[in-house]
């Protein structure tokens, strides 16, 4: 949440359209780092690409906590930091790889919602360890030796570089292989140098259903695309709709990001159960709707409009046509103070949008959060689950490379998508096409509804029709 902030700190040329590109550079990293630790877990031992990524990881979020040395052009090293973070982070692959391979199907849907349950509770913590990381302030403090600043933007990143070497220790001291069957039976030793070594099973040798892996695809796609617009709109959003300031934004999105972790630990806790019931691609069709709807409910309504930057030259009157029109004429000739600081709230003025698209409620905002975080998680683990499935019990570092590639395209995509419509068109334009893009998934699922099915379920009828 602090990188908007950040970012107009150390660069004051960049806007909020920059801002997905900051984004979105992680996601080219991710997207293109993917395939290449897929096929890399899938003919070595794991262990190795796991500790090369992480390593990148702690390098880049160290650039990250020096962007603002240099003299200009300090958005563009924030660029490349956060795309080194993301290279780092195609180890996602490796290890969805791991635990398709290491379970049953009857495991399955459990051991990949515990492994998001694990995700979720880094989601809980990041935003709780920003918040906290707002008591240090903007300024900070600094080691004058190294040239470091510790503050409220730098510490999270130098705090996940820590995190990343323990991560690197615990991967030699506790990680070991292991893989079985769709029945759970083990058919690789322990510690296998490299899955190239092992033989493949009779019933691995059958095809995949290539519209079933496809369309799985494109449903991930979606389902990461839809978080990244919400990721990246939620500081700016709330700094143009409530006049917050940087630092109120970073602090008040932390606090709903930290909820909306913790709902979805009961969410993935709720779904391992109702999946039994249900069966996965039920469970993804109705956490569908429930983005639908939360993202129907972001939509603005009423009359009411945002107040506008530089409002206070008007000593709190009411605004009115000529004082707008002289808006952008003060933003130019002199600065006011916001909240008692140099900072300036509100809906910028050129965002000509400003001046006629209503207000987006708080209860609105906080609904739409609740909804979106109930629904993300939820299909975010039944689409990958029902994906590893779809595959069946073979080596699947390649195959879920190019999932984690997809969804890497995404949160590339997205964040360039609202950041542009948001900037020039407003939220409702954004969070229209939004709505429609859920839509288009919910026909497509219902297209392929019957072809999602696992590996073994499909061979059975292959081997029944022939």
């Amino acid at each position: 949440m602090s990188i908007w902030p950040y970012l107009q700190q150390v660069d004051k040329t960049a806007d909020a359209s920059f801002l997905g590109w900051i984004i979105a550079s992680y996601s080219i990293g991710q997207m293109i780092a993917s395939p290449f630790f897929g096929v890399w877990s899938n003919y070595r031992p794991r262990r190795e690409p796991l500790v090369v990524s992480i390593s990148i990881s702690v390098a880049a979020n160290c650039l990250y906590a020096y962007v603002h040395l240099p003299t200009s052009h300090n958005k563009y090293y924030m660029v490349v930091a956060r795309a080194l973070v993301g290279f780092g982070a195609g180890n996602v692959a490796v290890v969805r790889s791991y635990v398709s391979g290491a379970t049953s199907l009857t495991e399955r849907t459990g051991a990949m919602a515990n492994t998001s349950a694990c995700q979720a509770v880094g989601f809980i913590l990041g935003p709780v360890f920003q918040t906290l990381f707002t008591l240090i302030g903007e300024k900070g403090v600094t080691w004058k030796l190294i040239k470091l600043q510790v503050n409220m933007y730098t510490a999270p990143v130098l705090f996940g570089a820590f995190l990343g070497i323990i991560n690197i220790v615990l991967i030699f001291a506790v990680f070991r292989e292991h893989q079985v069957d769709d029945i759970g039976k083990s058919y690789r030793s322990i510690n296998c140098e490299a899955e190239e070594n092992v033989e493949p099973r009779d019933d691995h040798q059958g095809s995949v259903d290539l519209v079933a892996v496809v369309s799985a695809n494109i449903l991930f796609f979606v389902i990461l695309f839809i978080f990244a617009v919400f990721e990246t709109i939620a500081a700016p959003l709330t700094m143009d709709m409530y006049s917050w300031t940087r630092k109120k934004a970073v602090f008040i999105n932390g606090l709903i990001l930290g909820a909306i972790g913790i709902e979805s630990v009961f969410a993935f806790l709720g779904v391992n159960i109702l999946s039994k019931k249900t069966g996965e691609r039920a469970i993804l069709y109705g956490g569908l709707v429930i983005i639908l709807i939360g993202f129907f409910i972001l939509l603005p309504w009423g009359n009411k409009l945002p107040n506008i930057q530089w409002e206070e030259i008007k000593n709190n009157s009411s605004t009115t046509s000529f004082s707008r029109s002289l808006t952008s004429f003060w933003k130019v000739q002199m600065q006011f103070p916001s909240n008692n600081s140099t900072e300036a709230t509100g809906c910028p003025i050129v965002q000509s949008w400003c001046l006629y698209t209503p207000v987006i409620y708080l209860g609105q905002y906080i609904t739409a959060d609740i909804l979106i975080g109930l629904g993300y998680p939820v299909c975010n683990v039944m689409s990958y689950t029902l994906y590893s499935k779809i595959l069946g019990p073979r080596p699947q570092g390649i195959y879920m490379g190019w999932l984690t590639a997809c969804g890497s395209g995404a949160r590339i995509l997205g964040p360039v998508f609202v950041s542009q419509l948001y900037t020039h068109l407003g939220p409702r334009w954004a969070f229209s096409l939004i709505c429609g893009i859920v839509i288009l998934s919910l026909i497509l699922l219902e297209m392929v509804y019957k072809r999602l099915v696992p590996f073994a379920v499909r061979y059975e009828r292959l081997q029944e029709h022939s």
